[in-house]
């Protein structure tokens, strides 16, 4: 059995298609969780509860935590590690191993310009701070042999489908709407972004690969190095758009957020976007021989899937 904790999301139905080849016996977990393959288990659960996380995860072999709280650090902060610390728990009772499929905000921002899995981790962001505190407890569970886990971490990510992605949401939607896109921080340093069926697929053969445990990976993330502008153009040539962008400055992120409350949320990430952004996901491909999608063929996924 394995068991995805978040199943509703990009990740998650991506994830489930990808596990396929691994087991017919997977269960569905989220509040109202919805089959991708004929085979699967629907479980309903409210992941606040730590019974209803229990009941979740007894009889797994392996449990993904792909969970996506709305975007808001006070969210967060209640929410992220009481349940990781259930997780953790239920994982050790039921003697189940962890993938905690996670993002690159933990890292220092000296990190950023080429994160590999061995930067340090000294969050410059509250965000951060509360991922590294995850990944914290993830290890602290794994060097006390209570677990067996794997960090799975992605870059900023796009795909068909994502509702939730940067690039789509500010790049893509703007330009369907005959908009310009909105940008951070600079639109000539280059940032990497991980394609969602990428990160599921790695996801998958990290989670089924016994000697991948007690580990960290980036899953594959486009070696391409390409500038925000380049991504953007790539969006635009898809869509039959012009290439206009408006990069939304700190002051302005804080003045829309008195109308948006999300917006309150970038400035405090925005360092992520007035440099170089790279992770460098070598490891795995040389591990397991798998690079990632070009960006031109994930940007014409995405925007297909967007019709």
């Amino acid at each position: 059995m394995q068991t995805i904790l978040g199943s509703g999301g990009t990740i998650g139905k991506d994830l489930a298609k990808e596990l396929l080849p691994y087991t017919k016996d997977i269960r569905l977990v989220s509040r109202n969780p919805k089959k991708v393959n004929a085979t699967d288990t629907l479980h309903p659960a409210d992941l606040s509860d730590p019974k209803q996380i229990d009941t979740a995860i007894a009889g797994s072999d392996v449990v993904y935590v792909v969970v996506g709280f709305e975007y808001s650090l006070k969210v967060w902060q209640q929410n992220w590690p009481t349940l990781m610390r259930h997780v953790i728990d239920s994982c050790e009772r039921h003697n189940c191993k962890l993938v905690f499929f996670d993002n690159v905000y933990s890292y220092a921002k000296s990190a950023v310009p080429h994160m590999t899995e061995d930067s340090p981790l000294d969050p410059p962001s509250k965000k951060g701070i509360v991922r590294k505190q995850l990944v914290d407890m993830i290890w602290d569970a794994v060097k006390n042999n209570r677990i067996k886990a794997i960090i799975a971490r992605s870059a900023d990510f796009y795909g068909p489908g994502n509702d939730k992605s940067m690039l789509v949401t500010t790049v893509a939607e703007n330009f369907k709407k005959g908009k310009k896109a909105n940008y951070f921080g600079g639109v000539n340093f280059i940032h990497t972004f991980t394609y969602t069926p990428d990160a599921a697929k790695a996801t998958a053969i990290l989670g089924n690969t016994e000697d991948a445990y007690n580990q960290t990976w980036h899953v594959p993330t486009t070696s391409e190095k390409l500038t925000g502008k380049q991504w953007i153009e790539l969006f635009a040539n898809e869509m039959h758009a012009k290439p206009a962008v408006m990069i939304l400055p700190v002051w302005m992120m804080k003045l829309l957020g008195l109308f948006m409350p999300i917006m309150k949320e970038f400035p405090e990430m925005n360092y992520q976007y007035e440099q170089d952004y790279i992770l460098d996901s070598s490891k795995f491909e040389k591990r397991f021989g798998i690079k990632a999608t070009s960006p031109a063929e994930g940007v014409k996924n995405t925007v297909a899937a967007m019709k």
